[in-house]
């Protein structure tokens, strides 16, 4: 009898372990077979009574997920689901862009997955975003720094719950708006790792994709669409004399500078500002490049595939791709990352950051200023990025403290 009850209560502690540890997913609607790699999705609660319940999906390395470095990867908005990333910029699978014909839409495998060399946790943040949410109403308000803790006690749960991943090399990712919530997270990860008694996370540094690092950021985009032949040479010189590079938080008092932004909106507000060579569409149209983002809403709201990914029923109603915080407040308050930046380079920590040259919203300029200011030795001066025989981009590199970043 009481070898009975042992086994009985092993059974227990296996089952919940593997509740608290996330679901594995081996079938997805949309997608034929099985899935060509491990996919794992989950919640972590957050906070003392783990009333905050964050939703993740992981996937293994398809190469060596023992010695593969772990990838955290964040959204922007704020307020977009980490699936953004998963289906439209580094994951293994894709929406097929087809005509909506009432049927689940279909999935399909990429190439260029980041998970053909790591593993990567795609974290939907903050609350009310994509399926995390909150089991009792909140009581303070969101804020970016509060965000940093939260992400950084997900991270400590987490690896509790997955030991094996404990020593692989960790770099935390993300795009858009994140650029001021990841540079604060490799702060706080780097300050909690020298406290007593937590298990230390194994940082090495991150990864940021056109990353929004201040409010200054948005005045690049009269010199990027100068650059880019949006606006007249003469447009430009005006425009640059009379705001004196100050375009978007003008005095009502200076009446010639308002003229001429009012002026320059007119040649760039009928633009697609996330990729000025692409049509500014309607994203339910199916000759939208953005079309696929229409698709998601049915794929993800439809009840299969929620069963599949493990959500709880209860959780959320309609799932939207970007909230916007449209129905949880959040407060800004990290106004500038760059100090963040300089932080991190000084204690180590290396860096890529790269840009898309054709966004208007975060233009590359802004990306470019802001490291220049941190004024660290460049190593490698500008050349261009091969794939094969073909140019696929631009890099330079800088040094500090004898690293590269």
């Amino acid at each position: 009898m009481k070898l009975k009850l042992k086994l009985l209560l092993l059974l227990l502690f296996i089952l919940n372990h593997h509740v608290d540890s996330g679901s594995i997913v081996k079938f997805l609607p949309g997608f034929e077979g099985p899935l060509p790699f491990e996919l794992e999705t989950g919640y972590i609660g957050i906070g003392e009574k783990e009333e905050v319940q964050s939703f993740y999906y992981f996937i293994k390395s398809e190469n060596n997920p023992k010695e593969d470095p772990l990838l955290l990867w964040l959204s922007g908005g704020p307020g977009c689901s980490s699936i953004t990333g998963l289906l439209f910029e580094n994951g293994p699978l894709a929406l097929k862009s087809e005509v909506y014909n009432g049927s689940v839409p279909s999935l399909v495998s990429t190439t260029y997955s980041w998970t053909k060399t790591a593993n990567i946790i795609f974290l939907d943040q903050p609350i009310g975003a994509g399926f995390s949410y909150s089991r009792t109403p909140l009581i303070d308000t969101p804020t970016d720094t509060g965000e940093v803790k939260n992400i950084h006690e997900f991270l400590q749960k987490w690896l509790s719950k997955h030991p094996q991943f404990s020593s692989n090399p960790f770099y935390a990712c993300g795009d858009s708006y994140s650029g001021m919530i990841v540079p604060a997270l490799v702060q706080e990860i780097s300050k909690g790792n020298y406290i007593c008694c937590t298990p230390p996370i194994n940082l090495q540094g991150y990864i940021l994709g056109n990353p929004i690092t201040s409010i200054e950021d948005q005045n690049y985009q009269v010199p990027f669409s100068h650059g880019m032949a949006l606006i007249s040479d003469e447009l430009y010189e005006s425009i640059r004399r009379a705001c004196n590079g100050n375009y978007f938080n003008v005095d009502s008092r200076n009446t010639k500078c308002l003229k001429l932004v009012e002026e320059y909106h007119k040649c760039t507000d009928k633009l697609n500002e996330f990729n000025i060579l692409s049509p500014d569409c309607d994203t339910t149209s199916p000759n939208c490049f953005l079309y696929p983002y229409y698709l998601l809403s049915y794929w993800i709201n439809d009840e299969t595939v929620r069963n599949a990914l493990h959500v709880n029923k209860w959780s959320i109603g309609e799932w939207e791709r970007c909230t916007h915080l449209r129905l949880i407040p959040y407060n800004k308050d990290i106004n500038n990352s760059i100090p963040y930046h300089m932080n991190n380079s000084i204690s180590g920590y290396r860096s890529l950051i790269y840009s898309g040259d054709h966004d208007l919203t975060v233009p590359y300029l802004a990306t470019q200023a802001w490291i220049k200011s941190l004024n660290y030795s460049i190593i490698h001066e500008w050349r261009p990025w091969m794939i094969k025989d073909q140019i696929a981009g631009y890099i330079y590199i800088v040094w500090i403290n004898g690293q590269p970043l």
